[in-house]
Parts: structure tokens; C-alpha cells; sequence
């Protein structure tokens, strides 16, 4: 599994689009929370799925999304890469900087977004920052 993050229009994708030759590779599936495609419960076969997103997914969710629900998810992702010679690339922007929110809710929604980006950094084989286009190589 490949993370990215960094902040909102930072270049995340097109630098992952770089990175792994999208624009001229077939096999691979593209979800994107920001076109508002619902993230997949079982993944295609193909050999690069990205994930485009994730914090807006776990804003979706709501109170429905708890730490555990994002493990799982990180742990289904991880049994689909072992199935193959296959990669996750999961991009999420940082919502962590600036002033901490009034409202509750969305004080609950980038606490776990920092939890579940936090576990999927431990699990995950490569962790990149992308910031102004620039990667710096994390993990």
C-alpha cells in the first residue's frame, strides 16, 4: 500500500498519475470521493486501484465511521494486495493544519481522519508528502 497526502490542490494526483505511468498504463481502477464516486466495497482486477479522497469518504460516513471501521478497511485493502502482484494508493489531504474547528462534528471528523491516516502510514510499504508538487519520501 502507497500513501499520499499533502495539502488541497498540492498536485497529489497528478503526481501519483507520474509516479505510476497512469496515463499510459490500462490496469489500473481510479475512485475519486471529489467526482463523488462511492469508495468501492470489493476492489477490480487490475493491478493499481486508487483511492482518491479518503477523508472525504470518512466525512460521508459520519458517525458511522470509527476507528475500527477505517482498520478494517485498511485490512480488506491489504488481503486484496496479497490476492496479486496488485498496489493501493490511497490519497488524502491533510486537514490537520490551520485553526482547530468550532463545530464538533468536524473536530470528530479530522480526529479520525489523523487516526486512520496514522494507521494506514504503519501498514502501508511507501508514504509520500506532495507539497506545492514537490514529493518528499516519508517511509
Amino acid at each position: 500500500m502507497h500513501f499520499v497526502t499533502g495539502g488541497a490542490f498540492n498536485g497529489k494526483a497528478e503526481w501519483v498519475r507520474s509516479f505510476y505511468k497512469l496515463h499510459k498504463e490500462s490496469s489500473f481502477n481510479w475512485f475519486s470521493a471529489y467526482r463523488e464516486d462511492a469508495l468501492p466495497n470489493d476492489l477490480p482486477e487490475s493491478r493499481i486501484v486508487v483511492l482518491e479522497g479518503v477523508e472525504q469518504w470518512i466525512l460521508q460516513m459520519g458517525s458511522a465511521f470509527t476507528r475500527d471501521t477505517g482498520r478494517k478497511w485498511i485490512e480488506a485493502w491489504l488481503d486484496w494486495e496479497r490476492s496479486g502482484e496488485r498496489t493501493i494508493v490511497l490519497i488524502g489531504t491533510d486537514i490537520s493544519k490551520g485553526i482547530v474547528p468550532i463545530e464538533r462534528e468536524v473536530r470528530e471528523w479530522r480526529d479520525l481522519t489523523g487516526w486512520f491516516y496514522q494507521d494506514a502510514v504503519k501498514c502501508c510499504d511507501r508514504f509520500d508528502s506532495i507539497w506545492y508538487g514537490v514529493a518528499k519520501r516519508l517511509k
